[in-house]
This record gives structure tokens, sequence and C-alpha cells, in this order.
């Protein structure tokens, strides 16, 4: 029988990233040919995202590519997308198989079947929120160079009312600690040095199981020989005192902390429930910052809410200028059929969302180059992850990127000077402060 070839394309977050790469090792496992989503293939599997109304797009766009790319090939579409749409992915011609995040650990079972008996189901999905247990891919990661991602939760009991996320992953489900740490140090002792943990609400990490983010990471940090684990995205609400003095403290936990505050005005915050006050987020980071002054602060942040008005956009812009964040991601609100939100109706005009965020891009473009000149003339010590144009590429533990000329291999830790642009020293360590010189 000819081996046949799949080809797999990824949209949306890590965890998606990491989910693709367990589901690509089944496939290559039972002898299937692995191959670019950009060549002809017998089967497209594509994993979609749905946080906004452009992911949705992204993704019909994906399948149409997947289609004209092999009109016979077998398309299949997977993801938070196909979870929360399922029907409205079922009407796509373009379609033979919609499966949700409900069925995603079968994905290859069911193209197996699709396959063998061509049989007609075309939907395959549960309510999400049926799920009680993690469904570990044991140790099935995604790389980012040379780091690999580890799942450890899924899920997120918050319900903020602008996010359609828990529509698509369900509520809290946590692998145990002590199944973490035995996939982490199989990996320490193949030699990668950083672990990433990922999850949909990482702070949230036992809240089914009677376990904890803090306990975690206590194990873990006694894993011999790990150099570093750096912690995905964060809800400010479980930060207590016991974590953040855990995770200013600890050395192998990276100084870079990605803690979202979707708007810095106190209206709007309650109205995207989410729980905490602007005051009561910048006492938290501050917190982190006065005890490790070298942390790097990321967020996310909302423009266009549809009771962010003129007086709240510039209150949270107020806010946010006064906020130590070393990088800030912008999204465009968009409405989220399902959601509280929803309800309210999309009142913010699409040019004035643009406009805030614009702006807001502005600012954290502004506010990374000034926490990237705290380092100036400093040694870095940097993990090399990959290579890049003939220099190495290296993150260091707050989170730079920075492309470098090193004789030392990937995976491998080195040191490295931040300089001012046109200003490198004779041993070439130095790394200009410029858009080009970071990644």
């Amino acid at each position: 029988m000819r081996k046949l070839k799949v080809a797999f394309s990824t949209l949306g977050c890590r965890m998606n990233q990491f989910e693709t790469s367990a589901i690509e090792e089944k496939f290559e496992r039972e002898g299937y040919t692995l191959t670019d989503f950009r060549d002809k293939a017998d089967i497209y599997v594509i994993n979609t995202c749905t946080v906004t109304n452009d992911a949705d797009r992204t993704s019909r766009k994906t399948i149409r590519q997947a289609k004209r790319r092999n009109p016979d090939a077998v398309v299949v579409v997977t993801g938070c997308y196909a979870q929360v749409s399922p029907d409205k992915l079922a009407q796509m011609e373009e379609i033979d198989l919609v499966i949700g995040n409900s069925h995603k650990d079968a994905v290859f079972e069911i193209v197996e079947t699709f396959i063998n008996e061509r049989r007609q189901d075309k939907v395959f999905i549960d309510n999400i929120f049926r799920q009680n247990e993690f469904k570990s891919f044991q140790i099935s990661t995604f790389y980012e160079g040379s780091r690999p991602i580890l799942k450890v939760q899924e899920g997120c009991n918050s319900f903020c009312s602008f996010c359609i996320i828990p529509f698509a992953r369900g509520k809290v489900r946590s692998a145990k600690t002590e199944e973490v740490v035995k996939q982490i140090s199989i990996l320490v002792e193949r030699g990668f040095k950083e672990i990433v943990l990922t999850g949909t609400q990482l702070s949230q990490f036992g809240y089914d199981n009677g376990e904890d983010l803090y306990s975690l990471l206590k194990e873990i940090v006694k894993i011999k020989d790990l150099y570093r684990v750096r912690l995905s995205s964060m809800g400010i609400n479980e930060l207590d005192d016991k974590l953040i003095d855990l995770i200013t403290s600890e050395e192998k936990i990276a100084p870079h902390f990605h803690l979202s505050i979707q708007s810095a005005d106190d209206k709007v915050l309650k109205d995207m429930k989410r729980d905490y006050t602007v005051k009561e987020y910048i006492e938290k980071v501050e917190s982190i910052i006065k005890r490790r002054p070298e942390t790097a602060i990321g967020t996310d942040i909302i423009t266009g809410f549809p009771t962010e008005d003129e007086k709240s956009f510039e209150n949270s812009l107020k806010n946010i200028e006064s906020i130590p964040f070393a990088y800030i991601h912008v999204f465009t609100y968009s409405e989220r059929k399902g959601t509280t939100a929803s309800k309210i109706g999309d009142l913010v005009p699409p040019q004035e969302k643009k406009r805030r965020t614009a702006i807001l891009r502005e600012i954290s473009e502004k506010k990374n180059l000034e926490f990237r000149k705290r380092f100036l003339n400093k040694d870095l010590e940097v993990l090399i992850i990959s290579e890049k144009d003939g220099k190495k590429v290296g993150i260091t533990g707050n989170y730079i990127h920075i492309k470098f000329d090193s004789e030392k291999d990937i995976n491998q830790i080195t040191s490295v000077r931040l300089t001012e642009v046109g200003r490198e020293r004779e041993d070439n360590t130095g790394v200009e402060l410029k858009k080009e010189a970071l990644v």
C-alpha cells in the first residue's frame, strides 16, 4: 500500500502547536509520510483558532488553500474553531471531517476509519464541559528552537465576558505533578536546558485535582541539571504572596511573566469580568519587579471593548504608560457569539478601534526599547536556541532574543553584551540594540 502523505497547518497558541506535534507523531509512527502544508498531500489537518473573527477567517482561508492544492485530499479540521462552530464548518464543501477539541486525541483513529471505510459521519464533537480528565500526550512536545514546550493544563474557569476560549477548551483539567516532573526529567536527561510550561490558564493548574502551580514548581526546580523553566501566561488573580515569593526567588524560574491585564481602566475591567482592579494589578507587578528587578513583564490588552468609551481609553492609556511592561500584545476587540459581551453589541466603530490599536502598539514598541536599554553594556547570559541568517539566536532569562556571532552550538549557554548601535566589541560578542538584531 502506498504511504499516504499528510500535511499539517496550525493556527493560534502554543497549546495548538503542542497538540499538532503530538498528532503528527501518531501519524508518523503509523507509517504516514509528513510533508509540508504547501505541498500536495493526501490528507490535510488544520488545527484552528477562534479567539477572534480574524482567526476564523484565517482558518477558512487555510482550509480552502488545502483543497485547491489537492481536490482529492481528505481535509480535516480540528481545534477551537471546530469545537465552537462545528455546524458552520460542516457546511463548507472543502471539509471532509470536523473534529472538535473534545475528540482531538482521536484525530488519527477518526481519519483512519474515514479513509478505510469512507463512512458518512462528518462531525465529531462532544460537550467540552463534560471532560473531566487531562489527556496527556506523554513526552510529545512542540519545540521553539531547542526549547521544548510542555502542556500541563487545559481549560479555564474564569469566563471573562469577551472570551470564547472556555467554550472551546472547557473547564480546568490538569496533569499530575508526578507526571510533569517525570516528563521534564526525561527532557533534561536528553540534554534540553530550558522547558516552557504552557496551558490555557497556567496559573489555574491543579484547580481540578487539589494540586497547585506553587507545589508543581517546587518539585520542578529540584530536578538535577535543569537550567531554566519558563512559565506561559498567568492570571493576576491566582498570583498569591506564596507564589510570588517563589517565582521571584528561585533562579531556575525565568524572570519573565506574561500577566494579561486586558484593560487598565477599572470600569472596563469590571465589564470584562476580570475580577481585579488596576491598583491590584499594579501592586502585584511592582512587588515582582521590586524583588527581581530584571524581570520582564508582558501583557495582553484589548482595544475597542464595547464599553470602552474615549474617557475609559484615555484612562487606560495613562495607567499603561505607568506600568513597567517589557512588551504588550495588542488585540482589537472581536465580538464572539455566545459570550456575555456579545449581548452588549459591538459599539466602538472599526476605525476608532484601529486608531486605538495603533496607539497601543506604538507604546509597546517604546516600552520594549526602554526595557532593552536597561541592559546596555551588560553581559547577559543567553541560551542558544537556534541559528538564523548565519548567526546564533539566543534568549535571556528575561526574554530578550538576540542574534549574534558565536562558535558555540545550539542548546549551549554563553555570555553576550548588548551594545549601542554601531559599537560592537572587538571580540564580536556585542549585539546592536536595534530591531534587526533581535527576533
